[in-house]
């Protein structure tokens, strides 16, 4: 995908610095059609550059996927009432811990799929996990009880999520732009594995923790 947006990227720049010195041309000789025309490719070849150049920056963070597949391994330790540890070791390395409460661990995700057209440019479903947090199983604890949510993304100079909901020349490729989160019970010292699909997060226990 990186390679698809680095041509595209150096050819609508190229493709503008032609235009733009066609145009500065026309200009001067007093052809102002020729150089109208001039000015509008320059601007389109711009917005293309632009355009790979804001997808290339804010895919940093988010991984492709084709299949389902594990993106974390959970361990949690109750450490009080409706409180638990939740120790993570994420795909990137990461090893984190949260100090998190209720009665279940909640994971979220959030999921781009791209239409026809992008999947012809290359491009595919990309995710990044974005949160995690603890959840009440009861709404009236839910509503009363303190909440506890730690940013799983990293820091990005753009975020692709916001980027492909609001900016229109990117909107038009994207067929999905929506979060996803998966929950589970956390009652005793267990281990779970967090796996995301084309569909979505899903949580599995794969053992007890003694």
């Amino acid at each position: 995908m990186t390679q698809i947006l680095d041509i595209i990227g150096i050819s609508a720049t190229v493709l503008a610095l032609i235009c733009l010195y066609l145009a500065v041309r026309a200009f001067s000789a007093r052809r102002w059609m020729g150089a109208l025309v001039s000015s509008l490719l320059t601007v389109i070849a711009l917005l293309c550059a632009s355009t790979a150049g804001l997808v290339l920056i804010g895919t940093q963070g988010y991984q492709a996927l084709t299949h389902e597949q594990v993106v974390a391994t959970v361990t949690t330790t109750p450490t009080g009432p409706q409180k638990f540890r939740a120790s993570l070791r994420l795909t990137d390395g990461r090893t984190p811990q949260f100090e998190l409460e209720g009665d279940e661990i909640l994971v979220e995700a959030h999921i781009l799929k791209w239409k026809y057209v992008g999947n012809l440019l290359g491009f595919t479903t990309l995710y990044e996990l974005d949160r995690i947090g603890g959840r009440y199983t009861r709404v009236d604890d839910e509503n009363s009880h303190r909440h506890t949510v730690f940013p799983l993304g990293e820091p990005k100079p753009v975020d692709l999520f916001e980027l492909a909901r609001k900016y229109t020349p990117i909107a038009f490729l994207v067929d999905a732009v929506y979060g996803s989160g998966t929950y589970t019970e956390v009652g005793r010292p267990s281990q779970y594995e967090v796996a995301v699909s084309t569909t979505g997060l899903l949580i599995r226990k794969i053992g007890g923790v003694d």
